[in-house]
């Protein structure tokens, strides 16, 4: 389908590929991946033929479609369902051709052209695949003028992925999707009948949607059998052999040169001398160009407070007076780990605000604590940044009587380094200014982080060092993300904000995934023919509900044994601080009595906490 022999090419002076070769099979599933700058968005520039290259070739199967998302946004006033079907250019064309045909010979060559292409059902493709994105089937039949430019996008992927080109090129696709749209599109990917190649840093979709991985690197090319977690086994065992290696031939070298430098001026020895230089000529240098390490992160968090830090009681909260979600009871304590669940417009963004108190209640009562300090970070704030000022200018804005050199050690724990920190904002790439935005929003030490979509622009290493700060921050923790495996790897409950209302989503992700995927579906051409040939299954004996409330009860067992093991954690290190002598020594009394005050609310706590579980348990064992 694509083979690359030799390429070269150099781009504003700067030179991204250098004898770079690979060949991709037809039908195969290719993740490109490499750090940020490396020239992966230019090399589908160069196999799209918006760029021409400097060495080398690139060839595509002759007559293959290469399909990819443009800048240009439909906006018009047709209904998506129709600028998605007119993407198809051969059915349009054949369509309309069947209006005006008059010879019986092409009229019959028409239409076994459509059924070869499986015409009849392309309103159900495309109406499924728009379904699968996030739009009902009311949305399909508005127009395009009435969207955001962000949900456009998704209608020009919709398009391209049912236009099905032989050679799909995806850009960072789940960039302006939500959760719900990131997962669905890898169920898509997994089943795609031609050759896609998807550039992304959603270790989860290259995981499970790809099955191979190209690797950008030192302007050179690499394919890899298998996903990404096997292609980042296989880079380490690679590291670990050529280090060795190298560290063999330096050793060898070494022994090599010592030789020459005592013997080289004694005539007994001098062929022995020179023909050891002949072998240190010979021996070529192991070339390794390993990436460098992605700069961590560090949050610290203030002083430890009594749960819950929050708690809100029949509040319904919305904008100019129109509610958005109602009825929200729930609390958050000190330690927990929530991960907001739900299609985009539901109201996720509208319950960050709310907890971050930018929106205040419409109705109800909310309870926070005294002291209680937040970190909000939103991905539009990058366009409150101000593009003349530097880093360090920022961050003084904040803390104006903290000297130089520390303001930079702040950024440095967020890994914006020496060499950047007085740079203007805006030279920063997008990482860099979201790892700012990470150090304003954690500068006075938050009880409370929220963060609302953190991970677009960060690359896999960093998406998986801010999943490692995160696992160290001892404050709470509230995510949106589209990103699944981060929410899997930083949040132990869910919460699903749909139709209204906030609740808890008792199940863990893989359970929501199925829940997902069984409301939106996802329609194969290739396979439609195989469900009108097969015969309906027949009724399965026990109904699905059975199973369904089984992984159910499954789920509510695990989060309350979670939450038992939590609190019993808290209470641990409650118990330790009581019984530190120097509590009764140097601090004063009222802080012994805050401390007993908190292990009585853990105590109370674990007791409920305790009867829910063995209640789950008591449920699950029934009907198992």
């Amino acid at each position: 389908m694509l083979t690359i022999t030799d390429l070269g090419f150099t781009l504003a002076g700067r030179r991204l590929f250098e004898g770079a070769s690979m060949r991709a099979p037809d039908r195969a599933r290719i993740g490109l991946v490499g750090r940020n700058g490396t020239g992966k968005t230019t090399l589908f520039k160069l196999i799209e033929g918006e760029h021409s290259p400097d060495a080398g070739s690139i060839e595509i199967r002759k007559g293959a479609r290469i399909g990819g998302v443009k800048q240009e946004v439909p906006a018009g006033p047709e209904p998506l369902l129709d600028i998605v079907l007119a993407a198809d250019r051969e059915r349009a064309a054949l369509l309309a051709e069947a209006e005006t045909a008059t010879d019986p010979h092409r009229i019959g060559e028409i239409h076994a052209r459509l059924a070869d292409i499986e015409a009849h059902s392309a309103e159900a493709r495309a109406a499924s695949i728009l379904q699968g994105l996030g739009f009902d089937a009311a949305a399909q039949a508005r127009a395009a003028s009435e969207f955001s430019g962000g949900w456009r996008m998704r209608v020009a992927l919709a398009a391209v992925l049912f236009s099905a080109p032989d050679l799909l090129l995806l850009d960072e696709p789940t960039n302006y999707l939500d959760l719900e749209g990131a997962l669905w599109l890898e169920t898509f990917l997994a089943r795609y009948p031609a050759t896609a190649m998807v550039i992304s840093h959603d270790r989860g979709l290259l995981n499970r949607a790809v099955d191979r991985i190209l690797h950008l690197q030192s302007r050179k090319l690499t394919l890899y059998a298998g996903g990404y977690d096997a292609f980042d086994d296989k880079r380490r065992m690679e590291a670990m052999q050529t280090e060795a290696a190298m560290a063999k031939q330096s050793r060898e070298r070494a022994h090599l040169q010592s030789f020459v430098d005592r013997f080289r001026a004694k005539a007994s020895k001098a062929k022995q001398a020179q023909s050891r230089l002949k072998m240190l000529a010979r021996m070529k240098p192991i070339e390794w160009s390993a990436e460098g390490a992605v700069a961590p992160f560090k949050f610290d968090a203030g002083e430890q407070l009594s749960p819950p830090i929050i708690a809100f009681e029949k509040v319904t909260v919305g904008y100019d007076g129109k509610p958005i979600l109602r009825d929200i009871s729930l609390r958050i304590d000190p330690d927990d780990r929530i991960a907001l669940l739900g299609a985009n417009g539901e109201g996720k963004s509208t319950l960050a605000k709310l907890i971050s108190e930018r929106l205040k209640p419409m109705a109800g009562g909310e309870t926070r604590a005294a002291k209680l300090r937040i970190g909000y970070f939103a991905q539009h704030q990058t366009d409150e940044l101000h593009e003349d000022e530097t880093p360090v200018q920022h961050l003084r804005r904040l803390l104006p009587d903290m000297p130089e050199a520390k303001l930079r050690g702040r950024l440095g724990a967020v890994g914006i380094g020496a060499e950047i920190a007085t740079n203007t904002v805006g030279s920063l790439s997008g990482g860099q200014k979201a790892r700012l935005l990470l150090a304003l929003m954690t500068v006075h030490k938050p009880h409370l982080i929220i963060l609302d979509e953190p991970t677009n622009h960060l690359d896999i290493e960093s998406r998986e060092a801010l999943a490692q700060a995160l696992a160290e921050y001892e404050g709470a923790v509230i995510i949106i993300a589209h990103d699944a495996e981060l929410i899997g790897a930083s949040a132990d409950r869910l919460w699903l904000v749909r139709d209204g209302a906030v609740k808890p989503f008792e199940g863990d992700m893989e359970d929501y995934r199925n829940l997902l995927l069984s409301e939106r579906g996802g329609v194969r051409r290739d396979k439609e023919k195989e469900k009108a040939e097969k015969p309906a299954p027949k009724p399965a004996k026990k109904p699905p509900a059975d199973r369904q409330t089984l992984l159910q009860l499954r789920a509510e067992a695990r989060a309350a044994e979670a939450r038992v093991a939590k609190i019993e954690e808290m209470k641990t290190k409650i118990d330790a601080a009581l019984a530190d002598p120097d509590l009764y020594i140097s601090k004063p009394a009222h802080h012994f009595e805050l401390l007993q005050k908190k292990r009585a609310e853990i105590i109370a706590g674990l007791e409920r906490a305790e009867a829910m579980w063995l209640a789950a348990q008591e449920k699950l064992e029934a009907a198992e």
